[in-house]
């Protein structure tokens, strides 16, 4: 499919709280990484060519930006570079930003945040974006532990208002049931594509559909490829298939696929290439047929 005059808008709107998004976002990740991203080898894109994406993807009508503190390379940050690119910011556009994950200086993984240290990685998120407060942060879990002292801890730094709304990410059932009674949860971000599915994620996705909870994948293109890109990862048969009867891509197929799982999913595909970003925008009026949903589907009945 060609891109023409298709942007995220194209994809639909869902509300995270009380802010409108187009269903079609951006992931930051991929500005700073090139290849084992977020590993200890990195080579960082070009700045002025991340810029350049990252207006690129708003003059394309992406509102919703993913972002974290803990995305960077040895020469920018994801989050610098949001805010060197679109400082100050549109009104109607929302940064979500994740916490719980640490890094040193130099990239070395620390110790997971306790409850104490949340307060922290959030104000480092409002210095490095250049902001008094922040849209929606997500708690990002590692594992099926309790998540009532951290979330907790976010609820009030919510209530301080240097957080406007907050999210889950790598979570499961057990772990939203839990968090609701604290605050609302206005998204749950799961790694979620064709075939590589965690093996509770239909249920979680089904959830957030009857809660009017956003379900946000990650890993959505590259799939068992993850921080290393769509490219290390073998293409299926069945998606090129598809692919080729939409004068598509495979990525695009692949966005489609996971935005047709149900209104309230939203996409935030990321990329350093600006012929990328606008391949992917492109992806938001890509529709599939029944048969090709469940044919795509079926890919992952049995992943873990």
């Amino acid at each position: 499919m060609t891109s023409g005059t298709i942007t995220a808008a194209d994809a639909g709107t869902w509300q995270l709280g009380d802010l409108t998004v187009n269903r079609m976002g951006f992931g930051a990740m991929r500005l700073t990484q090139n290849g084992a991203a977020l590993s200890t080898a990195r080579t960082p894109h070009d700045r002025d060519r991340a810029i350049a994406v990252l207006r690129g993807a708003v003059d394309l009508g992406v509102n919703h930006i993913d972002t974290a503190a803990f995305y960077f390379s040895p020469m920018s940050s994801a989050n610098e570079l949001i805010n060197r690119a679109l400082g100050p910011y549109p009104e109607e556009l929302v940064i979500t930003t994740k916490v719980g994950p640490g890094r040193g200086p130099s990239g070395d993984w620390l110790d997971w945040a306790r409850p104490q240290d949340l307060r922290g990685q959030v104000e480092e998120n409002l210095r490095q974006l250049g902001r008094d407060h922040l849209d929606v942060v997500n708690l990002r879990m590692n594992g099926p532990a309790s998540i009532a002292d951290r979330f907790g801890a976010l609820a009030e730094l919510r209530e301080e208002g240097l957080i406007r709304h907050l999210g889950l990410s790598n979570v499961g059932a057990d772990q939203i049931a839990e968090a609701l009674p604290i605050a609302p949860v206005v998204c749950v971000q799961n790694r979620y594509g064709i075939a590589t599915r965690r093996a509770d994620s239909d249920d979680v996705l089904r959830i957030c559909g009857e809660r009017g909870i956003a379900f946000v994948p990650f890993y959505a293109i590259a799939g068992e490829g993850r921080e290393s890109g769509a490219a290390a990862a073998a293409e299926s048969e069945a998606v090129s298939a598809v692919a080729r009867a939409h004068d598509a891509s495979p990525a695009q197929v692949r966005l489609a696929w996971t935005l047709q799982r149900g209104p309230h999913v939203l996409a935030i595909p990321g990329t350093g290439n600006p012929d990328h970003l606008t391949e992917n925008v492109a992806a938001a009026a890509l529709r599939l047929t029944g048969d090709e949903l469940r044919l795509l589907t079926e890919l992952g009945r049995h992943t873990g």
